[in-house]
């Protein structure tokens, strides 16, 4: 055997061995899920359903999606997105970091007006109502409307009502859904809006009234891939969130299918 072909061989199984070590890596290690806060305590249970099934490991990381996003845009190490707002999974798509294929859109929601459990507080939510005079003294807990999608949606249905100017100076602009929720529990807020699924899983909170579905644009939560991390570990978790076992965890959680596109 010549010295070349000796080092040609030894360079072709040392691929191999490293493209397989490798594979072994990254089937080892836990995919990573960057999520919507509204959905934390879905996706933990959704964790630990997948790793119950199949062994594998998934590592929710749950903050406001214009957060997720941003991070995913300056190279935060995340598989997958779960958004709150398609305009977030859409801005990453611009720039080609989502696999554009994989997008889906997975879940819906509503939004609600809530207050603290104790309060005897009432409002129904029409046109005109006067929502200001039922603040009093105190302040309207929502989502940062800049860029977190619950503020978004929060403040695009004080609008359709005709109520964002009685309130636009009386806000408490939190930098998530749940940091809003968590405002109103603790009576820091009079009265908050977040997420259907939101209040149903806060026992220091009720809910006032379900916003009209025609005062926001659908609440869907689009699913996708990020460019570079697809993977069969990743694809297995992407399958397994789309699964009728996670819809039905989903669904436990308050969350519904979206509607779809005619």
């Amino acid at each position: 055997m010549t010295l070349r072909l000796f080092f040609g061989l030894f360079l072709a199984l040392t691929g191999l061995f490293t493209v397989s070590i490798s594979g072994v890596q990254a089937a080892d290690r836990p995919v990573t899920l960057f999520a919507a806060a509204s959905t934390t305590d879905a996706v933990n249970e959704i964790a630990e359903a997948f790793a119950a099934q199949t062994g594998g490991s998934i590592r929710p990381v749950v903050a406001a999606s214009s957060t997720l996003a941003r991070q995913i845009a300056q190279g935060a190490p995340a598989d997958l997105f779960l958004s709150a707002s398609g305009a977030w999974v859409d801005h990453l798509a611009e720039q080609r970091l989502i696999v554009a294929e994989s997008q889906t859109a997975l879940l819906a929601n509503r939004l609600v007006l809530v207050a603290p459990a104790d309060s005897p507080l009432r409002l129904q939510l029409l046109p005109g109502a006067s929502l200001d005079a039922a603040l009093g003294d105190g302040r309207l807990a929502i989502g940062d409307p800049a860029h977190v999608p619950a503020g978004i949606y929060a403040r695009q249905a004080l609008e359709a009502l005709g109520l964002w100017d009685q309130v636009a100076d009386r806000l408490a602009q939190a930098s998530n859904v749940r940091a809003a929720l968590a405002l109103v529990g603790r009576g820091e807020a009079v009265a908050g809006i977040v997420y259907k699924t939101d209040a149903a899983i806060a026992r220091n909170v009720k809910v006032l009234d379900v916003f009209p579905a025609d005062t926001t644009p659908p609440i869907t939560y689009p699913l996708a891939i990020v460019t570079g991390r697809d993977s069969v570990a990743v694809r297995a978790v992407y399958n397994f969130l789309k699964s009728d076992e996670a819809a039905a965890i989903f669904r436990k959680h308050g969350f519904t299918s979206p509607v779809p596109e005619s």
